[in-house]
C-alpha cells in the first residue's frame, strides 16, 4: 500500500478553501481517495469584484495570507502536488491577473483562473457517477457566492451544463436580474419536464451547513418541503440572531439565505422533490484531476 497526498486549493467568491486528500494506492485494490483536512479562511472576494470591479489591497493582503498559510500547510503535511483554481470573482475583477501575479511573487503558489465551462466539468469528474441511477434525472447544483453551475444528467449521462452568473453574493448585492433568472427557469425546463423521477444533487458550503442543520444522516436528502420551511424560518430572523442563536459563523449567516433561494428554484422550475447533499464540489474534482493527469 502506497499513500500519497494531494492538495486542491478552492479561491472561491465568499471563501478560500484548502482540501489536503491522502490517495491511498493498492496493488490489488482501486485507488481510494480520504480527506485529510479542509480549512476554510472567509475571504469574500466577491465583495470587491462585484461591486467595485477589482479586488481592493485589503482583500489582497488576506489573500496573500491565506496563500501563504496553506503554502506551509502542504509542506506540513507532505503534499506532493497541488492545484490552486479561482473561480467568478478574479474571472470578472479587472485586476485578477495582477492579482494572480502579485500572489504568486509574494508566496510562490500558481493560481489558475478557470471558466464557468471547465468548472462545471471539474465538478463532473467527481463521484457523481456513483450517486446516479438509469431510470431517473439529476439536476447538479454547485451554489458559490459569484456563479452557480448547473448539469443535467439523464439515463446516467451528463445530458448539458451551463454556468450562470447567479450567486449568494451577487443576491445580496441586487445584482441578479429578474431577466437572468427567467433565463436559468428556461434552461433547466429545456432539459427536464419536471416529472417525479427529477432528483436534485446540491454542493456547496451552504446547502452541506443546511443539511448538518436538518439533522439528517449522510447520504439522507433533504426534502423541498423542508428546505422551504428552512428558508422562511431563517429569513424571519435577524441576521444578529442567526449567528448567536444559531451559531452560524458570520460570512455564512447572510449568504445562506440566497443559496437557500437558489436551490428552491432549481427544485420548482425542475420538478424535484428531494435534495442529495453529498459533500463534494470542485476541489474534490480538482483531486481527482491531479491524479489522473
Amino acid at each position: 500500500m502506497r499513500i500519497r497526498k494531494f492538495a486542491a486549493i478552492d479561491i472561491g467568491s465568499n471563501a478560500v478553501r484548502l482540501l489536503v486528500n491522502n490517495v491511498i494506492e493498492h496493488e490489488d485494490k482501486p485507488v481510494s481517495f480520504k480527506k485529510s483536512a479542509l480549512i476554510r479562511v472567509p475571504v469574500r472576494l466577491g465583495e470587491d469584484a462585484f461591486t467595485k470591479g477589482e479586488i481592493s489591497d485589503v482583500s489582497l493582503k488576506r489573500l496573500v495570507k491565506t496563500m501563504k498559510s496553506f503554502d506551509l500547510l502542504m509542506q506540513v503535511y507532505g503534499v506532493e502536488k497541488y492545484m490552486a483554481t479561482a473561480t467568478s470573482a478574479l474571472r470578472e475583477a479587472g485586476n485578477g491577473e495582477k492579482v494572480v501575479q502579485h500572489v504568486f511573487e509574494h508566496s510562490g503558489l500558481k493560481i489558475e483562473i478557470i471558466d464557468g465551462k471547465k468548472e462545471a466539468e471539474i465538478i463532473a469528474s467527481t463521484d457523481l457517477k456513483e450517486l446516479i441511477k438509469k431510470d431517473r434525472s439529476y439536476l447538479y447544483v454547485d451554489v458559490g457566492g459569484g456563479s452557480t453551475e448547473f448539469t443535467v444528467f439523464d439515463q446516467g449521462k451528463l445530458v448539458a451544463s451551463k454556468s450562470f452568473k447567479i450567486g449568494t453574493v451577487r443576491i445580496l448585492n441586487d445584482l441578479v436580474s429578474d431577466d437572468l433568472w427567467e433565463t436559468v427557469e428556461k434552461w433547466i425546463k429545456t432539459y427536464l419536464n419536471g416529472d417525479s423521477k427529477t432528483e436534485i444533487i446540491g454542493s456547496g458550503g451552504n446547502i452541506n451547513k443546511l443539511h448538518k442543520m436538518s439533522g439528517r444522516k449522510m447520504g439522507q436528502p433533504l426534502s423541498y418541503i423542508w428546505l422551504n420551511a428552512q428558508y422562511h424560518f431563517l429569513n424571519s430572523m435577524d441576521y444578529e440572531d442567526r449567528i448567536a442563536e444559531l451559531g452560524l459563523n458570520q460570512d455564512r449567516a447572510d449568504v445562506i439565505i440566497p443559496a437557500a433561494q437558489i436551490f428552491l428554484s432549481a427544485s420548482k422550475w425542475s420538478g424535484a422533490k428531494k435534495i442529495h447533499v453529498p459533500k463534494i464540489g470542485l476541489a474534490d474534482g480538482v483531486i481527482k484531476t491531479l491524479y489522473y493527469q
